[in-house]
C-alpha cells in the first residue's frame, strides 16, 4: 500500500462510531507502489489473505481503533447493482473485516438516481458501493459521517480518503509481456474515459513506448466494460486487413469478449491470437484455455477501504488520505509467441 500526502479527518467531533461510509466507485491517480505481489489463491473464497488481514489489523491498531464492535454497530452496504461479478468479489472483502470486527452488515441495492445517498436506516452508517457525485460527498462530510472512496471513477478533492489499485502497473506489465514473447501488433480495448481506464492505457502506452513503437490509433478503441461491447470490437479488429496478433482487454468481462469473436472467426487462443484481461475474476481462471490477466485485489482493496472507514468511525486520524493496493500479472494459457506471417509491427518505430 501507498499513501498519497498527509490525511485529513473528515469526521465530526464527538462519538462517530455509528457513522461509517465506504463510497465506491472505480480508480485513483498514479502513485508510487509497493512490489507487486503474486495473489494468494485459497480453497476459502471468503478468507482474506493473510497479508491483507494482517495490513488491517495493523492500520487499526495504528488508530488505536482495534476493538472488536459490540454487535450494536450497523452498517449499511448500498449497491448500484448486486450482479456482476466485482460486487461479490468487494462484498466478501467488506464482510470478512465486519464478521471479525463484529460489526453488523447490512445490503441493499438500488439503482443511482440523480447522485442521491439515501441510507435506508436512519442513522445507520452507509457504505455505498456506486458513483458518488462530488455533491454527494460534501453532504456526507457536512453531516459528519467519515467516508472512504473504493476505487474512484473521477478526480476527488484534496483530502478525500481512498483506496484503489496500481491500474497504470498494471497495464504496463500486461503489454510487457506481450511484448516479451515477440508480439509487436498489439490492440488495447479500453474501457471508458474514467481515471482507471486513462491509467490502464497509459501503462499500455509506456510499455510500447520503452520498445520503440507508437501505436496505431484505430488499435486502441475505448468501449464500456461488457462482454458485449468486447466481443462487438474484437470482432472489428480481428476483421482488419492486418488484425492485431494480440489483445489486451481492460477488464476480464472485455476479454470474455474477445474469446467469443476469436471462436466465430475461427482463430485459435493461443495459437492465432493471444489475449490478457483485467481483473482476475474468478472465471478468468475457468476459461479455456485460462485467461492471463492483470490480478486487480478488489476483495482486499475493500477489505482495506473498510479498515481505513472503521479507523474514522472510532476516531482514528489517517496518516495517509491515499491507498494502492498492488496488481500483479497472472500468466496462464492464453498468451504465447505470434505466429510469423512475414512480420507486421504495432506502428512505428
Amino acid at each position: 500500500m501507498t499513501d498519497k500526502g498527509e490525511g485529513e479527518n473528515p469526521s465530526a467531533s464527538g462519538d462517530t462510531r455509528s457513522s461509517i461510509t465506504i463510497a465506491c466507485m472505480t480508480d485513483p491517480a498514479d502513485l508510487p507502489a509497493p512490489a507487486p505481489q503474486p495473489p494468494t489463491p485459497s480453497d476459502d473464497h471468503h478468507a482474506l489473505p493473510e497479508r491483507t488481514r494482517a495490513c488491517v489489523e495493523e492500520l487499526l491498531r495504528h488508530h488505536g481503533a482495534d476493538q472488536p464492535g459490540d454487535n450494536s454497530e450497523l452498517v449499511e452496504l448500498v449497491f448500484h447493482e448486486l450482479t456482476n461479478m466485482w460486487s461479490e468479489e468487494i462484498l466478501q472483502g467488506i464482510e470478512a473485516v465486519a464478521r471479525e470486527q463484529r460489526v453488523g452488515l447490512v445490503v441493499s441495492g438500488f439503482a443511482a438516481r440523480s447522485g442521491e445517498l439515501l441510507p435506508l436506516r436512519a442513522g445507520a452508517p452507509c457504505l455505498s458501493v456506486r458513483p458518488l457525485p462530488a455533491s454527494a460527498l460534501e453532504r456526507l462530510t457536512a453531516r459528519g459521517i467519515p467516508f472512504v472512496v473504493y476505487d474512484p471513477i473521477t478526480e476527488l478533492s484534496q483530502g478525500t480518503p481512498y483506496v484503489g489499485s496500481t491500474n497504470f502497473r498494471g497495464g504496463q506489465a500486461a503489454t510487457r509481456h506481450l511484448l516479451g514473447l515477440g508480439h509487436r501488433r498489439i490492440a488495447m480495448i479500453n474501457g471508458p474515459d474514467h481515471p482507471y481506464c486513462v491509467a490502464r492505457q497509459a501503462g499500455h502506452l509506456a510499455a510500447l513506448a520503452e520498445a520503440g513503437l507508437s501505436p496505431e490509433p484505430g488499435l486502441t478503441p475505448w468501449t464500456p466494460i461488457t462482454f458485449e461491447d468486447g466481443h462487438a470490437t474484437a470482432r472489428q479488429l480481428l476483421s482488419l486487413p492486418d488484425p492485431p496478433t494480440a489483445i489486451f482487454a481492460a477488464s476480464d468481462m472485455q476479454a470474455l469478449g474477445v474469446y467469443q469473436a476469436a471462436r466465430e472467426l475461427g482463430l485459435s487462443i493461443p495459437g492465432d491470437l493471444s489475449v490478457v484481461g483485467f481483473d482476475d475474476l474468478p472465471v478468468a481462471a475457468l476459461l479455456d484455455p485460462p485467461l492471463t490477466t492483470v490480478h486487480q485485489p478488489l476483495r482486499e482493496m475493500a477489505a482495506t477501504a473498510a479498515g481505513l472507514a472503521l479507523a474514522l468511525g472510532r476516531g482514528g486520524e489517517l496518516p495517509q488520505t491515499g491507498v494502492e493496493i498492488a496488481t500483479a500479472l497472472v500468466v496462464r494459457q492464453s498468451t504465447a509467441p505470434p505466429r510469423q506471417h512475414g512480420g507486421t509491427t504495432n506502428g512505428t518505430a
